[in-house]
């Protein structure tokens, strides 16, 4: 009988779960321990004795014999055990017990059993035992949707061929039930299977097939929050404070109640910072319960201990040579005897959560002391008073010993040093670095949630340090698919948007893939229309000009064909259209003061209209021209981060000014004349008893003192916007914005102009007249139907001259992942447009409220939906003018 040197524990349970493939494995955990006690037990029985019991023997191994179903060679399973040919052995012994450790380690071999073959004088033969684990054929998962399968097999590395161990089955349970355990399943079961399958080919391997089977159960939820102990805070302020547990509740939305056992320890941390927040720095839970009440519900039960009122008492600061205490006092702002605020301590000295926050921390790293330390320390709380030491740990300044960065395998490097706030020898900067991160971001060549910054080879004795900044490209090219209903039909645009191109590789058929890129620069073709019109443009921006210093250039060229409206027909009259020529040359500069968020912006442009046979309300020529030359200059501060498709800080304003020539004043024309005049003739048009043939004389005179009036356009046109981002919550973003547009008239008896108005609802999709009009959306209603009323209480269509807008938005991502960002949104706004300034009231708005998704590709752009309700009439209207539904392409409000 041979010696048996190892022998297998059985575990039943487990064994009824893995097909008797798993209680085989927990035989190395107890081995060490029962190895020499069953060598004794059966010391009698073995063929070859030994002559001592009592103590172990050394022997040399004279060989080893390797048996059973295994794919691997005799060799290689020997050197795995580390067993060797004329090598001593003491038996028994830890060679024996670290050779099976080994074979189990490898995770490729199952049963593993070492016996004594036989011994000759002082040689002693061995055999292993051994059959290699089972390996992994197909995956087969239960109780989820078809669609997350692949996810879930990916996640726990259960691929074709992995060895099927007891750890493998142990950590894909765990993984699965804590998984669910996190989406509020707090019932979650998992029974994992495996089955054998029949070795049809004769070959030495061991093959199994695995069944997942996953009873996610119902959603549990919180019924119940109750809380003992507090005398001082009431348990709604306590229940605020937990931001992620949230009792029960109808009108919860945004928080739902499901309890996650990590985010609950989490708010039992913001429970005591709660009271630290209002004196109690002793405050402590005594215990914290879960009580199961049925399948869908559990109760939470915490008991408090409050603990006494403490205040501030004398603060000082230890260590600090940079900066005087006066200094940090004023940074800190706490006085003695306030009321304890642990957590507000805590902000001062450094606010983790808000990067730009004013603590002494930032005071320091703002400055070049990197490798500071602020440490509050509490000398005293004699009396409920609390004594503080501030020890500051200054060292030395740190400078940038090298900047680079990695990941952009298309934009230039140029392109992107040129946006770094933080140069090599440079004082080392906190915010510079934020700042840097927020511009990367915004270039839109990136993946913002993945830009990342690394800080390399600190050496605190020198004061220098690397710092490396980590960017993932994304794609900045897209293909703009926009389409929408208004002025009588459907709108559609096609475009090429190449916001990362580069000029200068235009003619290197080498650098096209498929176009020249990674220059930054940004070059569109446009293509819009609609039976009643049709627009060409070509626009071509470079935001460094001369690449030295941040002075973007810009310039346009468009042509627009439109047609007027037939009225028996509904259709476009191909026999009465407008044309109209422009070009524009822009400059911006990028402005150090205020500071080095704000932009100046100058452009120079110029339109040519040219009408045949078009007679409209604003027209009273229906043959003829105008010329618009203008210059518009304008002011904008752009401080939004991180993501320019969801920023969630920050804001975004502008003010400009579009102004003509005031010709009135030197070209000679008598246009108090020409007003006094044109209304004389107006009155003979409308006097109905007069000859059709001396109204229509005066009709055309009207026609020739307009054409006259509007030869070259003089007017002046202010618009204001501003937008705030603020994240309430986590994720959980507030934009409200502000808008006002006005077009005035620098000699009333000129008049305004046709052009250029404001045309308010909607989506804010151009209309097919595109004659320097702004369409501004307002949700709610139908595009451009917010229109003044003229005297007699009817719609002009015609545009107004002022217009204003309010908008409140809620905004919430479900996901911003490079491949796709898509964010949900509620949204209340309002607006108005107005002929004069008589007519016009801020408070008289037309106002809408709804919800809306925005889904954005970067191939594609934006895609949306909005769904919105108007409470009031459109003008000329009487009833609320109810639901409206607006599907955006290629547009973001």
């Amino acid at each position: 009988m041979k010696q048996l040197l190892n022998i297998k524990k059985e575990n039943d349970d487990l064994g009824k779960q893995v097909n008797k493939l798993t209680n085989k494995v927990l035989l190395k955990t107890y081995l060490p321990f029962i190895l020499t006690l069953l060598f004794f037990v059966n010391v009698q029985s073995l063929k070859a004795q030994v002559s001592n019991p009592q103590n172990s023997e050394t022997y040399t191994i004279g060989g080893i014999e390797v048996v059973g179903e295994t794919s691997f060679s005799e060799q290689t399973i020997i050197t795995y055990s580390g067993l060797r040919t004329g090598e001593e052995v003491s038996i028994p012994g830890d060679k024996i017990s670290n050779a099976i450790k080994k074979l189990w380690n490898s995770n490729l071999f199952n049963n593993i059993e070492i016996y004594v073959n036989r011994i000759e004088g002082n040689e002693v033969f061995l055999e292993i035992r051994l059959e290699d684990l089972p390996e992994l054929n197909e995956v087969k998962i239960n109780g989820i949707k078809k669609g997350k399968k692949e996810k879930l097999i990916t996640e726990n590395s259960l691929n074709k061929g992995v060895k099927v161990t007891e750890n493998l089955l142990t950590t894909t349970k765990n993984y699965l039930v804590n998984k669910y355990k996190k989406e509020g399943f707090y019932n979650t079961k998992v029974n994992i299977n495996t089955i054998e399958v029949e070795d049809t080919i004769q070959t030495s391997k061991s093959v199994m097939n695995m069944v997942v089977n996953i009873d996610k159960g119902k959603k549990v939820k919180v019924k119940e929050i109750q809380f003992s102990g507090n005398t001082v805070i009431k348990d709604s302020k306590l229940k605020k404070a937990m931001k992620n547990t949230k009792q029960k509740n109808i009108t919860r939305i945004l928080k739902r109640s499901k309890y996650i056992e990590a985010d609950f320890k989490e708010d039992l941390n913001s429970v005591i910072d709660k009271y630290k927040e209002n004196g109690y720095r002793d405050a402590r839970i005594l215990s914290d319960s879960l009580v199961v009440l049925d399948d869908k519900n559990v109760a939470i039960y915490i008991e408090l201990e409050e603990g006494e009122l403490y205040t501030f008492g004398k603060i000082d600061f230890i260590g600090n040579t940079v900066y005087s205490d006066d200094i940090l006092r004023r940074i800190l702002r706490i006085n003695p005897g306030e009321t304890y605020n642990g957590v507000l301590l805590e902000k001062r000295i450094a606010d983790t959560e808000n990067p730009d926050a004013v603590d002494i921390t930032n005071l320091y790293q703002n400055n070049g002391y990197l490798f500071s330390t602020i440490n509050p320390v509490e000398i005293s709380a004699e009396g409920n008073v609390i004594d503080l030491e501030i020890r500051i740990s200054e060292g030395k300044p740190v400078h940038f010993n090298d900047v680079n960065v990695i990941g952009n395998d298309v934009t230039n490097d140029h392109v992107i040093y040129r946006e770094l706030h933080t140069r090599p020898g440079q004082l080392y900067n906190k915010s510079n670095v934020i700042r840097t991160i927020r511009e990367l971001s915004q270039l839109g060549f990136f993946d913002a949630a993945q830009i990342a910054t690394n800080f390399n080879n600190p050496n605190p004795n020198e004061g220098t340090i690397d710092l490396e900044y980590v960017v993932v490209e994304t794609g900045s090219s897209q293909i703009e698919l926009q389409g929408g209903y208004g002025g009588g039909g459907f709108i559609g645009t096609l475009g090429l948007s190449f916001n990362n191109f580069s000029l200068r590789n235009l003619f290197n058929l080498d650098a096209y893939k498929p176009v020249p890129r990674g220059d930054g620069q940004k070059l569109s073709l446009r293509l819009q229309a609609s039976q009643f019109y049709q627009t060409y443009s070509f626009s071509f921006t470079e935001p460094w000009l001369g690449g030295k210093k941040p002075v973007q250039f810009s310039t346009s060229v468009s042509h627009t064909k439109q047609f007027l409206y037939d009225s028996r027909t509904g259709k476009a009259d191909k026999d009465k259209r407008f044309n109209i020529t422009g070009i524009s040359v822009g400059i911006a500069k990028r402005l150090n003061a205020p500071d080095n968020f704000f932009t100046l912006s100058q452009a120079v442009s110029y339109q040519h209209y040219n009408l045949k046979n078009y007679n409209t309300g604003l027209f009273t020529f229906g043959d003829g021209y105008s010329n618009n030359l203008a210059y518009t200059i304008g002011l904008s501060r752009n401080s939004t981060f991180n993501d320019p498709v969801f920023p969630v800080g920050g804001s975004n304003f502008s003010v400009s000014a579009k102004l003509t020539l005031p010709y009135s004043l030197f070209n000679n024309v008598d246009y108090k004349a020409l007003k006094h005049e044109r209304e004389d003739l107006e009155n003979i048009v409308n006097d109905t008893s007069l000859d059709n043939d001396i109204r229509q004389e005066a009709s055309e005179g009207i026609a020739e003192i307009d054409q006259e009036r509007f030869k070259w356009l003089e007017f002046y046109k202010i618009k204001f916007k501003a937008e705030w981002y603020a994240e309430i919550v986590k994720k959980l973003v507030l934009k409200p914005s502000a808008e006002f547009g006005f077009l005035g008239a620098y000699n009333q008896d000129r008049g305004d102009i046709p052009f250029e108005r404001f045309f308010l609802g909607g989506d804010g999709l151009g209309s097919y007249s595109l004659d320097g009009r702004e369409t501004i959306a307002l949700r709610g209603y139908p595009n451009q139907s917010i229109q003044p009323l003229d005297e007699n209480g009817n719609t002009t269509n015609d545009g107004g001259t002022i217009y204003n807008k309010f908008s409140l938005e809620l905004r919430y991502p479900i996901t911003l992942k490079q491949q796709a960002k898509i964010f949900v949104l509620g949204f209340m706004e309002g607006g108005m447009s107005y002929n004069a300034f008589k007519d016009y009231s801020p408070y008289d708005l037309k106002r809408s409220a709804g919800v809306g998704l925005r889904v954005f590709m970067p191939a594609f752009g934006l895609l949306g939906i909005d769904f919105g309700y108007g409470f009031d009439p459109v003008p000329g209207q009487t009833q609320p003018n109810g639901w409206e539904t607006h599907f955006i392409i290629g547009q973001q409000f």
